[in-house]
């Protein structure tokens, strides 16, 4: 949405920060809001669940440490853009974003098969995406790199989608299951 509200905005070129460091910050934090919200959601939802032990705690952690760092960054207003007020930590967050993405997405990927190998597939399809293409964006020209920001989006988008869709259907079923 911002990325067509913003005037001269170029996806491919401006990250996602870019925008968020415009005047119209506010479509980016509200989004960054949501997206907190629904790591939050699926968090809550994992919590009782206990698909795989110590693995799929950590991976709740995570879902919540995740949600921190979003956070952060939509609150913080700082993005790394060379600003010297207060304490630069954008970047420092990202770097835990993307370990932690990294990590939760091959830590709850083994609980999600025992609901449908179908759901690991896409959790380890997505850290394999994942853990060769965030380092990439790091080194890419700032002529491609809110493009390629967005296709890092889109990784964490789907896995959110299809975590919450096992979460939703396993409830359903439970649901149908005890309610006939």
């Amino acid at each position: 949405m911002g990325s067509i509200v913003v005037p001269d905005h170029d996806w491919v070129a401006d990250t996602v920060s870019d925008l968020a460091a415009s005047k119209y910050e506010i479509i980016q934090d509200v989004a960054l809001y949501c997206y907190t919200g629904s790591l939050v959601a699926c968090a809550l939802g994992a919590a009782h669940y206990h698909l795989d032990g110590t693995r799929w705690n950590i991976g709740i952690a995570c879902l919540s440490l995740l949600a921190i760092c979003v956070v952060i960054i939509g609150a913080r207003n700082e993005y790394g853009d060379q600003d010297n007020e207060g304490i630069v930590i954008h970047i420092y967050v990202v770097y835990v974003l993307g370990l932690v993405f990294a990590a939760l997405f091959v830590l709850l990927a083994r609980g999600m098969s025992k609901i449908a190998r179908r759901y690991a597939a896409v959790s380890y399809c997505c850290a394999a995406l994942w853990i060769i293409c965030a380092p990439i964006f790091f080194f890419m020209p700032t002529g491609y790199d809110g493009a390629f920001e967005r296709g890092l989006g889109v990784i964490a988008v789907v896995w959110t989608v299809t975590f919450a869709w096992m979460l939703v259907s396993v409830a359903q079923n439970r649901a149908h299951t005890t309610h006939p």
